[in-house]
């Protein structure tokens, strides 16, 4: 029998509400497992670890994404797969930041939740949480596991998690890869797509990386924005890394100061990383002069990365290595099929 560690770190699929305030909350494991009486049927041996207390996902840390590596490490050799229940809010954050932390993967990590807490009538927690299970159990002809890379399940559809956008606040299709196919689609049967799931070198033993370098920061631009606010963000003590969200496909305001203060940031060390506002597309700096501009003063393309997985991967290579020019090297590399190249 496959043997699945099921990591409970919290969010809406194990909360219940507080009959005080009628707001949810947190609840362990034992409250989800109660609710569902169906996870005792689940043809997979399956051992849980819980985080105590439960952590609502808005206060995910790199700290947390560290634990998360230590946990699916230590255990690695004892199980077919892991599967991670997580509040929907940041699980776009953390299916990216563990695919960058996890290197050299040979085995399903999948991150799934619920919009609904499973203890109601029309949550749709249950099946996400037992088609993941399936999932994470499942191996190919060749005995190797189906999906061994970083993923989130959510409604019928698996997707690379690095590509993974929360689109929905409230609908139960929540999550969405815009740049990349599904690795597979659950209906009565399952549709593996298997082309688009990365093929790892299997011999290679896991190799867990903890650290990471939150010295970075978000900018996204807007007409109008102001000067005195550009320099307040990019001359930040610490500051090493920017991901830009720019128009279309990577262009940006062309007046001489917006300019200089790139220039000079990136001078001082700064990688700056352009990614388009669009959830679809990608940047090409040569198609328009404002794009030009930028990469002649030292501006790294974000191709088709989203930016949660831009801002983790930054996070990542800045933990990894001192060397500048290297990262803004390797941010224009598929490191965990992050980008189209």
């Amino acid at each position: 029998m496959n043997k699945v560690l099921l990591i409970y770190t919290g969010g809406t699929i194990g909360m219940g509400h507080n009959p005080l305030t009628g707001a949810l909350e947190p609840l362990d494991f034992n409250h989800l497992v109660e609710s569902m009486p169906e996870f005792r049927q689940i043809k997979t041996q399956i051992d849980v670890y819980q985080f105590t207390p439960p952590i609502d996902s808005s206060d995910i840390s790199p700290e947390r994404w560290a634990n998360l590596v230590r946990i699916i490490s230590r255990n690695y050799n004892n199980y077919d797969g892991f599967v991670i229940l997580h509040g929907t809010d940041t699980m776009a954050y953390t299916a990216s930041a563990l695919s960058f932390m996890l290197g050299n993967l040979t085995k399903p990590v999948i991150l799934t939740g619920s919009q609904l807490p499973i203890g109601q009538l029309r949550t749709d927690g249950k099946e996400n949480l037992v088609t993941s299970i399936e999932l994470a159990a499942m191996k190919n002809e060749e005995g190797h596991a189906s999906i061994p890379e970083v993923s989130v399940y959510f409604s019928g559809r698996l997707l690379r998690g690095n590509r993974t956008t929360k689109i929905n606040a409230d609908g139960f299709y929540a999550f969405e890869s815009f740049n990349y196919p599904h690795l597979c689609d659950a209906g009565v049967n399952f549709t593996f797509h298997t082309h688009n799931i990365l093929t790892p070198d299997f011999s290679k033993p896991l190799s867990p990386h903890m650290a990471m370098d939150n010295n970075v920061v978000v900018l996204s631009l807007f007409p109008g924005i102001q000067e005195n606010i550009i320099r307040g963000v990019l001359t930040l003590e610490n500051l090493r890394g920017i991901v830009m969200r720019t128009f279309g496909s990577g262009n940006a305001p062309q007046q001489p100061w917006f300019l200089n203060l790139l220039k000079k940031a990136a001078e001082r060390g700064a990688v700056i990383v352009n990614i388009s506002q669009c959830v679809a597309g990608t940047v090409e700096m040569k198609r328009y002069g404002a794009g030009y501009q930028l990469q002649d003063i030292g501006v790294v393309s974000g191709y088709d990365s989203t930016v949660e997985a831009a801002i983790t991967k930054l996070m990542y290579l800045q933990a990894c290595y001192t060397d500048t020019n290297l990262i803004r090297k390797m941010m224009n590399e598929s490191i965990a099929g992050e980008i189209t190249i």
